[in-house]
């Protein structure tokens, strides 16, 4: 049998196996639906047998499917770490990151990318800037920082924005508040109650940018420096928060808080690196890249790649 197998058909089955349906690998893969299932059909033509039962929920591989799953996973890690051990002949293995970030919950998913980035470049010192800054990208100009994780994209001089992933952020309320029973929340119902949030900027807050600024609505605030402090004040019915789904997952799925989606149509937001455009070309900025936008749609819930 002469295989017609490429790299996007792999990337393909195993997008499917990791989201669980067409529309979120298309999402993610940055492609369409209709040409995502063209590539599924012409793979299950090719070979007579379906690849993943189409009436499950989640969609789940069959068994020819778990094959080239399995393949997959033994191919695509072997490409990578190829195409990085060329990079290092090019480029040479050692350098220094510096990393600037401007949300106090991105250490959540960002540890994890260090640690897996660590093995692919064990020369190239990584740190992390002082924790969090409210201008990260003003540390790229300074030659503090050499990647800065960003939630606007906005075109400045001789800067470069790579994109990471959207996410759904939720309204957290407590157990026995008066909108528990609601499907979702308005921008109304945040006029009369007090909004728990870190203490940054409003430009920085896309639930006040986004859905209460232009609705006029400007509540009472209360800050908090921690995330688990900003749950406590929940759960005790001081106010409400809006967070990261993924960031609070483990005290969701424990019922310790509420979560709501904001308006109807939920409130996404999104993450970028934004990096020198002189270094967009370096192999191992752009392998950290791809490795925080990996190991977020991996670990994370309800995260799409951009």
């Amino acid at each position: 049998m002469q295989s017609l197998l490429e790299l996007r058909h792999l990337k393909t089955i195993t997008a499917i196996s990791e989201a669980g349906s067409l529309t979120r690998a298309a999402e993610r893969l940055h492609l369409t639906q209709s040409a995502l299932s063209h590539q599924v059909r012409l793979l299950e033509d090719h070979y007579g047998l379906p690849l993943f039962a189409r009436k499950s929920s989640p969609l789940k591989l069959t068994a020819a499917g778990e094959k080239l799953a399995a393949l997959a996973q033994e191919v695509l890690p072997a490409i990578a770490a190829t195409e990085r051990d060329i990079a290092r002949l090019r480029e040479g293995q050692a350098g220094q990151l510096r990393i600037a970030v401007e949300c106090h919950t991105c250490f959540d998913w960002l540890m994890p990318a260090m640690d897996q980035f660590r093995h692919h470049w064990p020369e190239v010192e990584l740190d992390i800037v002082s924790g969090f800054h409210a201008d990260p990208v003003q540390l790229l100009y300074e030659d503090r920082a050499d990647i800065a994780i960003v939630s606007e994209v906005e075109a400045q001089p001789e800067l470069t924005h790579l994109p990471l992933f959207s996410y759904d952020m939720v309204a957290l309320l407590a157990l026995d508040h008066t909108l528990a029973a609601k499907p979702y929340l308005e921008a109304a119902d945040f006029a009369s109650d007090t909004l728990i949030t870190y203490p940054v900027p409003d430009e920085m807050l896309d639930l006040l940018r986004k859905v209460l600024k232009p609705a006029g609505i400007n509540p009472k605030r209360r800050p908090t420096e921690l995330t688990v402090a900003m749950l406590q004040l929940v759960a005790s019915r001081r106010g409400i928060a809006a967070l990261p789904r993924w960031s609070v997952q483990s005290y969701l799925d424990r019922g310790y808080v509420l979560a709501k989606p904001i308006t109807a149509q939920g409130l996404k937001s999104e993450l970028h690196a934004a990096l020198h455009s002189e270094r967009k070309q370096a192999a191992y900025l752009l392998d950290f890249v791809e490795t925080m936008r990996q190991v977020s749609v991996q670990n994370l819930p309800d995260v799409v790649l951009l």
